[in-house]
């Protein structure tokens, strides 16, 4: 039986023991399956089947907003605690950055070890590399005990020199990595890279990687062997805390639960507080066809900056390939556009250093949120929150963060002490990082002034079909889409967030926001926060004077 868009809203509302309320769906229509860009990377290959709610309301004790790989570790966990947990997601299982990830697994740290120290000091360094050891066990212990085939590995990690760094960095990092803990770790004498001497590496055992979205259809499946719910196509329009916290959909539903974890990479529901203190980058990755057994699976990280990361995803059966998963090329959200260009450096980085290369099979693209101080912010949402919880900030871990995370909130919830609670507080201050802070603070700034410029092109006339430009009317900004067929679709380039004018994303055929890294599809759907409303609908260029009615602001 096929059901449509209004039919699936109106499942997801009795299962919540609500009535239809007739809306016209908003952000997140139910059913609409958008991804966070238009490029693909190999791990979209997997199925995940669309989850959709049954008839039966049943009281919900812990609502999880985000199913990716935080959303679902959280639900995962606590439903073992034996909590009634559902989660929302306003798209499929893992269809937002998780299926974008490389899905390293490591306990070393790409902000270093010796920087770590620096700002939380020497027990923060050796909790912060404690936690992330320990989320790699969990991820381990949870595959072996629901039977998760997700071609987890443990491989060694290889960090080695970039061509503008010299070995002193290596030294003082080892040395910070074994006083936080990493007591295996090594200077070795070169990456174990055929062909290409990289000098001195350092190696660090007991590092992992998988298939991430593997991982997630079997958290998933596991979820609800244990009563929990999963629930897609359903927008979280409002969170509101309290004794009793509850969150509203975009068609009116409203969900009550003893506790609110929201975990949708950036923390739709914290308005200023979070997103001052992170900033949005996009990061660029390619896979590379190479001889299968050629290069030794292993994570592999250099000290460039924007420094790169690389991995093997295996063939299998009768497959003489592997790929080579080649990560870098990092710039701030919405402040760049040329994704071919970084693409194209990636592959000629790959070239030179590992053999065998022989074409380019997937290229694709992921946003990373970075804290001032490199670490994640797991706990309850600064504010005085009593009962909603945040995830985010995943510094380019996020599949180790988005489980810690999952293993603090789990904690906090059942009102259990965690001894890593501090370390990821969310209203931390972290007076070291005063200079990280003020400088993120004055790029958003900046970005303002893209106000008093007259916009990508003088009119819709200069675009060419499914290419975007901002177009100025007046005093309006216009985010303007010519699909394929010639029509434009126009939306107000404002972002709902704090007011960025957004930019075009010709790589991901999206609007990002180069303020806080909000993100929009083509047609100005919300898709990625701290902005948790569409960019305002406009009529067209030459249909007159914008509409002026008011649009749903995110709490």
């Amino acid at each position: 039986m096929t059901t449509t868009k209004n039919e699936e809203v109106s499942m997801a509302q009795r299962a919540m023991g609500q009535a239809s309320t007739g809306q016209a769906s908003g952000p997140g229509q139910a059913g609409e399956d958008r991804g966070s860009g238009a490029t693909a990377s190999p791990w979209m290959d997997v199925e995940v089947p669309v989850r959709r709610a049954d008839d039966a309301a049943s009281p919900v004790e812990v609502c999880v907003v985000g199913a990716g790989i935080a959303g679902l570790s959280a639900a995962y966990m606590l439903a073992c605690e034996g909590k009634r947990v559902v989660v929302l997601d306003d798209g499929p299982v893992g269809g937002g950055e998780t299926s974008r990830t490389t899905a390293h697994l490591a306990s070393y740290l790409d902000d270093r070890f010796h920087v770590l120290e620096a700002l939380h000091g020497r027990e923060g360094a050796r909790l912060a590399a404690e936690s992330h050891a320990a989320a790699i066990d969990r991820i381990e212990a949870i595959c072996e005990a629901e039977g998760i085939d997700c071609d987890f590995l443990r491989v060694d990690g290889y960090l080695f020199l970039g061509a503008e760094t010299d070995g002193e960095l290596l030294e003082n990092e080892l040395a910070a990595a074994i006083r936080a803990g990493l007591i295996d770790a090594e200077l070795a004498a070169r990456a174990p890279i055929p062909g290409f001497d990289t000098g001195p590496a350092l190696r660090f055992p007991r590092q992992g990687q998988l298939h991430p979205m593997k991982y997630l259809k079997g958290l998933a499946a596991a979820i609800e062997r244990k009563g929990g719910r999963i629930l897609t196509g359903v927008h979280a329009a409002e969170i509101e805390d309290g004794d009793r916290p509850h969150v509203t959909t975009s068609t009116g539903a409203t969900i009550e639960a003893d506790a609110v974890i929201v975990a949708t990479n950036a923390a739709v529901n914290s308005r200023f507080a979070i997103p001052m203190r992170q900033g949005a980058y996009r990061s660029y990755v390619v896979a590379l066809v190479v001889p299968r057994g050629l290069i030794p699976t292993a994570l592999y990280w250099d000290t460039s900056d924007p420094y790169h990361y690389v991995r093997l995803l295996g063939g299998s059966g009768a497959q003489t390939t592997d790929l080579l998963i080649v990560g870098g090329e990092d710039h701030k959200t919405g402040q760049a556009d040329d994704a071919g260009e970084r693409y194209q450096r990636l592959e000629a980085w790959a070239r030179e250093r590992f053999p065998g290369i022989a074409a380019v099979a997937a290229q694709w693209s992921g946003q990373v949120m970075e804290p001032v101080d490199g670490l994640a912010f797991l706990g309850r949402a600064p504010g005085g929150a009593k009962n909603v919880y945040v995830v985010t900030g995943d510094s380019g871990h996020g599949m180790t963060h988005g489980t810690i995370g999952g293993m603090v909130l789990t904690d906090l919830v059942l009102g259990r002490e965690n001894r890593w609670a501090t370390l990821y507080e969310p209203s931390r201050v972290t007076l070291r990082a005063a200079k990280e802070l003020i400088s993120e603070s004055v790029n958003s700034v900046l970005q303002y002034a893209d106000w008093l410029k007259g916009g990508d092109v003088a009119s819709a006339d200069e675009l060419q079909p499914g290419h975007g430009g901002v177009v100025r009317r007046g005093a309006h900004l216009m985010a303007v889409f010519k699909d394929e067929s010639g029509t434009c679709h126009t939306r107000s380039a404002v972002c709902p967030h704090l007011g960025g004018v957004v930019s075009w994303n010709d790589g991901e055929k999206s609007w990002d926001c180069p303020c806080h890294g909000s993100r929009f599809d083509r047609f100005g759907k919300v898709i990625n926060g701290p902005a948790n409303a569409d960019l305002e609908e406009l009529a067209p260029p030459s249909a007159g004077p914008p509409s002026r009615e008011p649009q749903p602001r995110r709490v």
